[in-house]
């Protein structure tokens, strides 16, 4: 009897996971001109469209829809000879196509011996954390584990300063790579965690190891992180509740919209229910302030920051805010043509090339706030958004195909190795 209740408790959260999307359709979107992407953009605005891929002249977009908009939105699509095809008929579906893959992919790896941590599959929090831990272990003379704070919901915020000088030579530039602030982008943290995989378990560059102290930072929101994996999917913000009336009804700030750089001017939310709600100031979230206390204790140091998110393949650059080049445009371009020309050399034949800009002219769409432009404006000279690929290749769901995880990082590897090296 005990074992038909487990039965059965476990076939009911089995129907019951992602139940929240059910009815909600993805299409894929392809503009053809900078107006039509402007037009996207406006649309999203009013009908509380989620974009999985930023749209763009050169790719289509994946847009969410919930049931109530789908009409309103073909007709407008319609209206604005802006293509569009159906990718998700049943969004919940498409989630349980993802969640089966990667079970099936799980019991392959399981039964052909093959280490799965952590970069054949998606790993939780736990499982990060772990890993991270036993390098500082196995590693003590190179890599330290701190925590500096914990999360709004009490998890501890961690990341691994790598040096084999104890960040004691000050003449070393430092090198920044976070992920995982948007919660939902589950390739962003492997390819931190690749990284660090690089330069201590697998060093086939010593000069990166020896020439430069590193801060690697896999996972900036864990909250958001383990909610996607335990609750709601495409969470994308954090999970505090303090920072507006509403909180409690609709959590979470995004945090690519927090930094104290022109915050909440444009391409943000004043409403807490928004995925790009700013917060109530600039820096209420304990993860960002996590990254800015980084930032500016090393920033005379700090040669290169890359911030990871998916998914579009792009490297992007300030000024995201306003479209304005920096005075260090030139020498981002270039560093950025190289990054990308080595992931493309890296890459497959089926993956989009990568595209290099500015981020608010490459996306036609501007936003404040950003990581990358605060970093940008307190003398970081190199910061960049990564916009990792992404989609699964078999377009029946979401994540990228986990058999691509560990491609997706070797190829990311090789644009951090130009990075650096120009650096």
């Amino acid at each position: 009897m005990m074992k038909l209740l487990i039965l059965a408790s476990v076939l009911v959260l089995a129907y019951a996971k992602h139940e929240q999307y059910i009815g909600w359709k993805s299409y894929f979107v392809g503009p053809s001109t900078e107006e039509h992407v402007k037009s996207l953009h406006d649309l999203g605005a009013k009908l509380n469209l989620d974009f999985l891929s930023p749209p763009h002249v050169l790719r289509e977009s994946v847009v969410l829809v919930q049931p109530e908009h789908q009409e309103e939105f073909t007709k407008n699509l319609d209206n604005l000879e802006i293509t569009y095809r159906t990718h998700a008929d049943d969004i919940k579906s498409a989630l349980d196509y993802d969640d089966e893959v990667i079970q099936d992919w799980t019991r392959n790896l399981a039964r052909n011996g093959t280490r799965s941590m952590p970069f054949n599959n998606y790993q939780r929090l736990n499982v990060i954390y772990n890993y991270m831990a036993d390098i500082a272990r196995r590693f003590p003379n190179l890599a330290t584990l701190v925590t500096p704070a914990n999360s709004f919901q009490g998890r501890p915020i961690r990341y691994l300063r790598i040096s084999t000088t104890n960040f004691q030579d000050r003449r070393k530039p430092v090198i920044f790579i976070d992920g995982g602030i948007h919660s939902r982008e589950w390739i962003s943290p492997p390819t931190v965690l690749w990284a660090i995989r690089k330069l201590t378990e697998d060093v086939t560059e010593p000069d990166l190891r020896n020439n430069y102290d590193w801060i690697l930072f896999p996972v900036v929101n864990p909250d958001g992180y383990e909610f996607t994996f335990t609750n709601t999917r495409f969470w994308r913000k954090t999970r505090s509740t303090n920072t507006h009336v509403s909180s409690g009804l609709c959590p979470g700030v995004d945090g690519n919209r927090n930094y104290d750089f022109v915050w909440n001017s444009v391409g943000t939310s004043n409403n807490p229910c928004s995925d790009i709600y700013a917060g109530n100031r600039a820096f209420s979230e304990i993860e960002t302030r996590v990254v800015r206390d980084i930032l500016q204790t090393h920033r005379a140091r700090i040669s290169l920051y890359i911030t990871m998110h998916s998914f579009g393949s792009m490297i992007l650059y300030p000024w995201g805010h306003n479209g304005a080049l920096s005075q260090n445009a030139f020498a981002l371009h270039n560093v950025g043509v190289a990054m990308a020309e080595a992931i493309q050399r890296n890459s497959l034949s089926h993956f989009p090339r990568c595209v290099v800009g500015n981020s608010a002219l490459v996306l036609n769409y501007r936003a404040s706030g950003a990581a990358e432009d605060y970093a940008h404006s307190i003398g970081i000279p190199l910061a960049y958004t990564y916009e990792l690929p992404g989609l699964s290749s078999g377009m029946q769901g979401f994540n990228l195909a986990p058999r691509y995880i560990e491609q997706v990082c070797r190829e990311t590897w090789a644009g951090l190795i130009v990075g650096a090296r120009r650096a």
